[in-house]
């Protein structure tokens, strides 16, 4: 039989619930905050005839609401928590073999499906909360679309419910393939909405909320959820509020902070009843879904959340402040009313609400990927289409993951292009899968452990898996914080629950490490060392060098640029290993925005050590456009940054003329010694080739400058320097791309000078189109033929010259020109130059080179 259930407004849609599953394999549930789905639903399925004895997995996105929902259960039931209801969170489970419905964040079930694809055992999985559309559940839905797909039968079905307060149902009932949908109208009391001024993202919002939740506690009796971007607003309004409760009025008031890096004693606070006092919760939006808050009848929203986006150009994730959207303030006012009715004071106009968006983005859509795509690969995924998504991963960012991965060397790749289709996991890359953390980290576990520093390891991966709080009080120095995690600095008793957690974390990382053992060929690592080498194992991208002159700003191995704060202690490192490393996205992106949050200092010797493998040597030929000269340089980099650079004195060959070559192409062939004898000759084959491109080779500039490398390349062994280009014999060099016999062909078609009429042999000009010989009038008279070139082909363009060497006609009719042109010429001419020669019948006088009447 079912258990007894407490009537709540799910109670309405139980039977059809129950009716839909027993009938088909998937549902669509969309119910309201408050509505009661994520304890009675699993409750009211447990003892169905079609689960046949098999668990129920329901899946929340957060730790804190899968304890409580567990909880909560566990309590509907008479019992503790472990026993018919379980739960399965980071560091914490509490499972038993009688235990028939277990909540579990969502990750978890990505690992439980790889370790075991069918899920044997498993009768329904429920996704709670789906609209918050975290990676995790999104990837887990996929996974387990397929796995019931290939390892389940209409025998054995695997049933999926997806549950939500606010989302496209139809979209995700398409994606179950035409699911059913049920509808619960839940039930919420009226709440009256107060609306504020209009505001930007970036106004001071402590500085509003301050100067309103003071006025608003005064003036109703009742708890208040306050919803807020993150922790730092949190601490600073709650610092400000408990001084006021130095005011009697005040003293029955508890303020009480709720985000999800506290410990469970203070979260379970400000979650439970308490007896006689009211409560000011300040919620993240952690307190929006998946947690019921006792005794909330006022909320007081921000309007904001924090969340971070992942930038797949620089490989690093920002926290980003943006406006929530109309769905998330629809669930954060319902908070008000789910006991009566109540109060919700936003701190935006009505204006603005209207122009929020209607759902928040996915998470897939702008988050690292990096975790997803190693999951992927150890599943066997080639091709992302393989799998169904409400919206599948972007390739972009997938690209920069997979390329993260290769350089981690978690997977190989069969193409120098890295993509699914041809990347698998290496031995590394398997042991890295087998780790619950983020490939980086897992890396540098596995990396520790190899070098002897297991313990090291295990307490920086715990220390950097979530966010530390240490970094206020000591810095951005790790070495400080891990000394503090290891025991061998104290902590300060506000962070001692933070420290229980990250040490338990801390042990089960070291657990799993058991199994690797150090490598005999590891470079051995001084244990003062230790931090550093393995933050910079973790993060190779974000290695930074402090640039000259300026004491706190760090060049990036990514080529980012980042600012330490000028007071911290790690100022007087050179080199750093950078951990954490962000800044707004709010603002424009520009590297002065990008603040490093944590990180440790890194011995530079270490590169030619145990970090030897992020070292790209490189020998860099080039020349020095300032000097104007060869230079080759031994390079060593990591990244984009410079590590250490020494000349080369031995230049190898090759490598001097690839980088002459370079410089060429850069410049063009006008470094090379052309000279106007050079350039007539190039001017001549190229006008027989133009005419028969089968037997003349190309000798255009074009041509030249893009096959330098097979007719120049033999003569730059001498160059050094510019001056040196100018003693190449570069009219020897082309002459010898003519082969036989084409050079006295060249001669005889394309003449460099044309005997005329008057005996003068006169240079032609090939430079121009069409070749022009330029000659004085008196010595072509008699001459009635246009002179030719190329066996007749090429008619010359004539410059008929005056005595002042000015052209007076230009023509390729020569005859045409005597019997018209001519008079023109003569009448003007006899007028300027009376004593030169300017007959009536030019074709029968003799042409000479004397142009003068001899009279004269």
């Amino acid at each position: 039989m079912s258990p007894q259930l407490p009537e709540l407004p799910i109670t309405e849609v139980l039977p059809a619930i129950r009716q839909a599953l027993a009938q088909a394999h998937e549902l669509v549930l969309e119910a309201p905050p408050g509505a009661g789905k994520t304890t009675l639903v699993p409750l009211a399925l447990v003892n169905e005839p079609w689960l046949s004895g098999q668990k129920i997995i329901m899946l929340e996105p957060r730790r804190m609401a899968a304890r409580a929902a567990a909880r909560r259960m566990a309590s509907l039931l008479g019992e503790q928590a472990g026993q018919t209801v379980g739960y399965r969170i980071r560091q914490e489970t509490r499972v038993s073999q009688h235990t028939r419905i277990e909540v579990i964040t969502e990750g978890i079930l990505t690992r439980m499906l790889i370790d075991d694809p069918s899920l044997e055992g498993v009768g329904l999985l429920i996704f709670d909360e789906f609209h918050e559309r975290s990676m995790d559940a999104d990837f887990g839905l996929a996974l387990a679309l397929q796995s019931r797909e290939l390892f389940r039968d209409d025998s054995n079905p695997l049933r999926l419910l997806v549950m939500s307060a606010t989302l496209d149902g139809y979209a995700i009932a398409t994606l179950l393939g035409g699911a059913e949908r049920v509808r619960s109208a839940g039930k919420m009391f009226p709440v009256t909405l107060h609306y504020g001024q209009a505001k930007r993202l970036d106004d001071n919002i402590v500085k509003q909320m301050l100067n309103t939740l003071p006025g608003i506690i005064r003036e109703h009796t009742g708890s208040v959820l306050v919803f807020l971007p993150g922790q730092a607003e949190i601490n600073q309004i709650a610092a400000h509020l408990d001084q006021k409760q130095k005011d009697p009025e005040q003293q029955d008031t508890l303020i009480l902070p709720l985000y999800g890096a506290l410990p469970l004693r203070e979260q379970q606070r400000a979650i439970e009843p308490m007896a006689g006092k009211r409560k000011v919760v300040l919620a993240t939006d952690i307190a929006e879904t998946s947690l019921t808050i006792e005794g909330i009848s006022v909320v007081v929203d921000s309007g904001l959340c924090r969340e971070p986006c992942f930038d797949p150009a620089t490989g690093m994730t920002r926290l980003q402040t943006r406006r929530i959207s109309k769905d998330s303030s629809v669930q954060r006012m319902g908070r008000a009313g789910r006991l009566g009715p109540g109060h919700c004071y936003r701190l935006w106009s009505e204006q603005q609400q209207a122009q929020l968006a209607q759902q928040s983005t996915a998470q897939i859509l702008q988050a690292d990927l990096a975790p997803l795509a190693l999951q992927l690969i150890a599943w066997g995924v080639n091709d992302i289409n393989e799998l169904s998504w409400l919206d599948p991963p972007p390739p972009g960012p997938m690209s920069q993951a997979l390329n993260l991965l290769q350089s981690l060397g978690a997977i190989h790749a069969t193409s120098q292009a890295v993509s699914l289709t041809n990347s698998s996991l290496s031995p590394h890359g398997v042991l890295m899968a087998n780790m619950p953390t983020h490939p980086r980290l897992a890396h540098m576990l596995i990396t520790a452990a190899h070098h002897g520093l297991g313990s090291y390891g295990a307490a920086l991966a715990a220390l950097l898996s979530d966010r530390s709080p240490l970094g206020r009080d000591h810095g951005a120095d790790l070495s400080t914080q891990l000394a503090i995690v290891i025991g061998e600095q104290h902590c300060h008793s506000q962070y001692r629950g933070w420290l229980q957690r990250t040490q338990q974390q801390a042990k089960n990382f070291q657990q799993l490490l058991g199994r690797i053992k150090a490598e005999s060929t590891a470079s051995p690592v001084n244990a003062a060392c230790a931090t550093g080498f393995l933050s910079a194992c973790a993060y190779p991208d974000r290695i930074g060098h402090r640039k000259p002159g300026r004491s706190n700003h760090y060049l990036l191995s990514n080529g980012r640029t980042a600012i330490l704060d000028p007071n911290d202690a790690l100022g007087n490192s050179e080199w750093l290993a950078i951990a954490e490393v962000g800044g707004s996205m709010d603002r424009s992106d520009k590297a002065s925005n990008d603040r490093i949050f944590s990180a440790s200092a890194l011995d530079p010797a270490l590169f030619t050590g145990a970090l030897q493998e992020l070292l790209e040597a490189k020998d860099i030929l080039l020349w020095d456009e300032q000097a104007d000269r060869f230079n080759a340089e031994h390079i060593q980099r990591i990244g984009k940054l410079l590590f250490q650079r020494k000349r080369i004195q031995q230049i190898p060959p090759e490598a001097r003329i690839e980088a002459l070559l370079e410089l060429i192409s850069k410049r063009g062939l006008g470094l090379l010694p052309w000279t106007p004898s050079i350039r007539q000759w190039q001017a001549r084959v190229m006008l027989l080739h133009n005419l028969d491109s089968e037997t003349w080779p190309n000798f255009s500039d074009e041509y030249l400058l893009a096959n330098a490398g097979s007719w120049l390349a033999p003569y730059l062994d001498s160059i050094n320097k510019l001056a040196d280009f100018q003693r190449l014999d570069l009219q020897s060099i082309l002459s010898t791309l003519l082969p036989w016999p084409l050079p006295q062909q060249l001669q005889e078609q394309a003449p460099p000078t044309l005997q005329v009429p008057s005996g003068s042999q006169i240079r032609i000009d090939y430079t121009q189109t069409p070749p022009v010989l330029s000659v004085k009038l008196q010595e072509m008279f008699g001459c009635v033929d246009t002179p030719t070139i190329a066996n007749g082909r090429v008619k010359l363009m004539l410059h008929m010259l005056s005595p002042a060497q000015r052209p007076l006609q230009i023509t390729q009719d020569l005859a045409g020109f005597w019997n018209s042109s001519y008079f023109d010429v003569q009448k003007e001419m006899k007028g300027r130059y009376p004593k030169h020669r300017w007959p009536d019948q030019p074709l029968l006088e003799k042409p000479g080179r004397s142009i003068k009447n001899k009279k004269f």
